[in-house]
Order: C-alpha cells, then structure tokens, then sequence
C-alpha cells in the first residue's frame, strides 16, 4: 500500500527554550494568511512527512538541518535504494504527479543494463533500525521545480549514530573506488569510479631507489599510530610533489598508490574554475575519510586568485590531518614557490625522469616486445629509443604488435623511425635533466 501525505488545516511555528529544551508555540498560523504562502508549503509538507513516519512506525521523528555541507548520506542511500539493500524501506511518496521511479543505464555492471528502482526525489527513505529519514523534496517555484533535501530522527542519538555509520560506510566502501572531484563552471562535480584495472606496486617502473622512498613513506603513514604523532607533537599529515615530462610514470604510480593503500584515495583535477569553495570542499571531504590519499592533478594549474586561499588551507592546523597530499605536475617552472618554501605543505620532491636503458629494458620485456621481435630487435629497440617516455615506448609495443600481426614479422628500427619523426615536430618545453631522485629540487 502506498502512503501519501495528507495536508495539514493547521500549522504553527515553534521554538525551543534553550535551558529546559521544552518546545512552545510562539506564532500560530491561520491557513490561507497571503504573507506565509511559502512557509505554509514547507511546513505542510514536513509536518506530514512526520505524521507519515509515526503512523507507520509508532515512534516520533524531528526534522534536522545539516550545517557542514556533508552530503556523503545521500550517495549511500542511492546505493542502497539501487542495489535492493533491506536496511532502508520507501516509506510513501511526497507529491502525485510527480515520478515515483526511475530508471537508469548501469555501465559498471558485470553486465551492463537498465536499472528501475524508487526515485530518490519525492519519496520518503527510512532506516528503521537506525531510526533516520530521508527525504529529497520537490520545490516549485516560477521557473520551475527543484529540491531540498531533509533529514528526520528519532532523535540526537539516533542521528549521531547513523553519521558515525556513514562515515565507516564510506570509508570501506571507498578503500575499492576513487573519489573523483572536477571543477567545473556549475561548481565542484563529485563521482566514485570503481579501480577496475588494479595496477599492483609491481607494475610500476621507476629507479628502484625511488620507487622504495615513495612506498616506504606510504606504508609509514597508514602504519602509525596517530597517538604517537599527537604524543611527540607530529603533525599527522605528509605531501609529496612529482614532477616529470607527460607519460613517464606518475599516473601509473598514482594508480597503484590508490589500490595499495589500506585506506580511501581522492584525485581532483584543478581547472581554471578551481575556486576557493572547491577548495574548502575538497578538504572537508577529505578530512571526513581521512586517513586518506588526496592526489591533485595539474597542481601547476591552479588559479592565481585561488593560491593565496590554497596555500593557507596547507598551513590549517587540522585541514590536513590525516591526509597524504599527493601533487603532479608536467611543469614544475610553473610551481607556487610557495608551495616549497614552508615546511608541511609539500614534504618531498621526485622527478619522474625519462627511463634510462634499463627501465626501457624492464618496461618492453614486461609488456612482452619479445613474442613479436627476437632478442637481438629488443636490444636494438633499447638503444634506438634513447629520449622516449614510458608512454612512447607503450606505443612502440602497440605497433610492433599491431605489424606483426599483419605481416607475420615487425621492423623495429622502422617504427622508430616513424615515431621519431612524429616527436621531432612536438614542441616541448625546457626540462631539467638531473639524475638520481630529484628530492629537493630548486626552483
């Protein structure tokens, strides 16, 4: 059966005292007043939507407002409405006339298809063993309909103890996903991709020196204990910078740090609409899962009227808690020197340098360049691709396989030939060319 709101012939606006925390009238309300039209569709709506929950559940619940932003409640809930989950029931639709379903194309799926399950938007959610609500609520308004969303408890507790959840929830759910945040003009864009290609710590390339001291000071940090830190006065925050020509590692390296790490991971990509409310918001959210890997993409690339408001936030006694800052960048003359010159903002920095031979070697054996050319054409491979990237010798693989697949034999010295010419008319920018770790370097 399915419950609907029924309208209110009465409404009155009520007030808390602050010392006995009794609740009195302190305006009534006359149905039909012009001057309280809009507080007379709110408050009809949320008085039903309680009277619906204590009818059906013989307990009362009270609106609540949240005051941090933190919306991480309301992604669950749609995972859980998706997915059929027993622990939350739609307890009746809010408005007629408006959907009460809806449908929706899932790409991730093991096997990709429609699915139908109760709108988010004009229903009512309950977690009755946790004794919480959720209601998203059709607005109208002249130029159309959006929502608010509300949130109703059985009482302090029960909210406090539904958040706590919400947080571990999040924090083991996230442990198998990254956390996507992308700044756009209609503000900051918030998305959980799932690690479908997990790329292990042996995967990864680098100078073996270096890729231990990146790991090591991973394992370092989820391995502490956070009272040591507190004990010894230890900020419990790192940052590490990477910097490096494109396609030589770093997204590879981000990868495996992402599915690793025995806690949550984050990427942002700064843009030119990067804001300091984006800023403030992904630090909130950060610090929600923390601890946690934030990675932030193109670092180089944030906005000069948001650095100032940046680099305080680095320098927040608590904004940083709990949060290893990962920054990458393909320019690192373009670097904030405020972002190096004080201590616990950016800790390290590595330069992801152009391979030498032997990681070439290491890299073209691993994709398996020797079930299409004979040990000798790797050889030759390795001293003709002096200069490459990680990402050009990839595509020297992927057409030395494409080649043998068609002629039955691939010509190595052709192909680079060809790629050499294609890399000759890119222009490039000036790099620097240190060898060794990079840790430290000066700008």
């Amino acid at each position: 059966m399915e419950h609907k709101l029924q309208p209110d012939n009465g409404l009155r606006i009520a007030a808390v005292n602050a010392q006995s925390g009794e609740e009195r009238t302190i305006v009534a309300y006359e149905p039909g007043n012009p001057n309280m039209a809009e507080y007379e569709s709110y408050a009809r709506v949320t008085r039903g939507i309680e009277a619906l929950l204590e009818e059906r559940y013989g307990v009362a619940y009270a609106l609540y407002a949240s005051d941090d932003g933190n919306s991480d409640y309301w992604d669950l809930l749609e995972e859980d409405v998706k997915s059929g989950s027993e622990e939350v029931e739609c307890a009746g639709r809010i408005y007629e006339g408006i959907e009460g379903r809806t449908f929706a194309y899932d790409e991730d799926s093991s096997t990709p298809e429609y699915t139908i399950h109760p709108a988010i938007r004009n229903n009512v959610f309950v977690y009755p063993q946790q004794g919480v609500a959720l209601a998203r609520i059709p607005m109208f308004r002249q130029h159309g309909i959006y929502s608010e969303d509300f949130v109703f408890a059985t009482g302090d507790e029960a909210i406090s103890r539904f958040l706590s959840g919400v947080r571990t929830r999040q924090r083991n759910r996230d442990k198998n996903q990254i956390t996507v945040f992308t700044d756009t003009n209609n503000g900051i864009h918030r998305e959980s991709e799932p690690i479908t290609r997990a790329v292990s710590r042996g995967d990864v390339i680098l100078p073996e020196p270096l890729k231990k001291e990146i790991y090591r000071s991973l394992d370092q940090f989820f391995e502490s204990d956070r009272t040591f830190y507190h004990k010894h006065n230890l900020p419990f925050k790192r940052g590490i910078l990477l910097y490096g020509r494109p396609g030589n590692g770093k997204t590879t390296l981000v990868k495996s740090i992402a599915g690793s790490v025995p806690g949550p991971a984050a990427y942002w990509q700064i843009t030119e609409y990067t804001s300091s409310g984006s800023v403030q918001e992904v630090f909130e959210t950060a610090a929600r899962l923390a601890p946690m890997v934030l990675v932030i993409e193109d670092i180089d690339s944030m906005p000069q009227g948001v650095r100032s408001f940046f680099l305080n936030t680095l320098d927040g006694a608590t904004s940083k808690e709990g949060i290893f800052l990962i920054g990458t960048t393909n320019y690192p003359e373009k670097i904030d020197p405020g972002l190096m010159n004080r201590a616990g903002r950016f800790d390290r920095s590595y330069e992801i340098s152009l391979p030498d031979a032997d990681l070439r070697r290491m890299f073209l054996e691993r994709r398996g360049l020797l079930e299409f050319v004979p040990p000798e054409e790797l050889d030759r491979a390795i001293s003709l691709t002096k200069g490459f990237s990680m990402a050009q010798l990839g595509e020297l693989y992927v057409s030395a396989a494409l080649e043998w697949n068609e002629r039955g034999e691939a010509d190595i010295a052709a192909i680079v030939k060809s790629m050499g010419g294609e890399m000759s008319k890119e222009k490039k920018g000036s790099w620097l060319d240190v060898k060794g770790s990079g840790i430290g370097f000066q700008l």
